[in-house]
């Protein structure tokens, strides 16, 4: 699909479960103009369908749990039409992901950045300007906790541009364990005890470790990986990054990312 067919630009957003990938999704969905949020926990199977661990608990955080070609599909559909498939019905957007951690400054800071960036004459003034059949450019916000791995290569794919959230274990078991709980398509789903060391981070290491030196996902990401994948993260920030922090590059990523591709 050249440019100039192009109705949409999907910005995936992936991370470890309680990385803060929904809330970022939000806060850019609420600064950037032309812009809707797909959920990769929309395309979970019927909670029948969910594999069980050696443990016998329900294992939501595979690749095996996701009806990938239902997503890949999806993802087609958006950047061919600049919407959402008509058939998908969000459960997530069911989720609370609880208060914002970011202050009201800093999100007006990052707005009135955004605006100046898109008046006449800037170059991301292009973004709300009508293109050859009248419409502009959609920015679609996809946040998943396996966007980059092998077993998603194909939808990996259809990413535009990929930003990566870095979590250390004890914070995304603070902030897992924290939660209620979660809607599924066939009811209410809330975490066993033991459910991130037992389910959550092995997944997440042995899906990711490959974007890491040494396979160590609380160390240093492998740079010459990244850069091959076009996988953005916060390199000279460390670990669990505030989100204020996180906001503000993700911010000036996606402008330079959008500048660079798209206008």
């Amino acid at each position: 699909m050249s440019s100039d067919d192009r109705k949409a630009v999907v910005v995936g957003i992936s991370g470890c479960s309680s990385s803060g990938k929904t809330t970022l999704a939000r806060l850019l969905r609420d600064i950037f103009p032309n812009t809707f949020i797909l959920h990769e926990d929309d395309f979970y199977k019927n909670d029948k369908d969910i594999p069980i661990s050696v443990d016998g608990l329900a294992d939501w955080d595979c690749a095996e749990a996701i009806s990938l070609p239902d997503m890949e599909q999806a993802l087609v559909h958006i950047r061919t039409h600049g919407v959402l498939p008509p058939d998908l019905f969000s459960k997530e957007d069911q989720n609370s992901v609880g208060n914002c951690p970011v202050p009201d400054e800093t999100i007006e800071a990052q707005k009135a950045k955004v605006k100046a960036w898109l008046q006449p004459g800037q170059p991301g003034s292009k973004l709300v300007s009508a293109n050859n059949d009248g419409n502009t450019l959609r920015i679609c916000f996809f946040d998943g906790f396996l966007l980059y791995s092998e077993a998603t290569r194909a939808s990996m794919e259809q990413i535009d541009v990929r930003l990566f959230l870095r979590v250390s274990h004890a914070k995304a078991t603070q902030r897992r364990e924290a939660r209620d709980g979660y809607v599924t398509l066939e009811g209410f789903w809330k975490d066993p005890p033991g459910y991130v060391d037992k389910i959550v981070w092995p997944n997440y290491v042995e899906a990711h470790k490959w974007l890491f030196e040494n396979g160590d996902v609380e160390g240093n990401p492998d740079k010459a990986t990244l850069e091959a994948e076009g996988i953005l993260t916060q390199l000279d920030k460390g670990i669990d990054v505030d989100m204020a922090t996180t906001l503000e590059w993700a911010v000036d990523k996606l402008i330079r990312e959008l500048e660079a591709k798209y206008l």
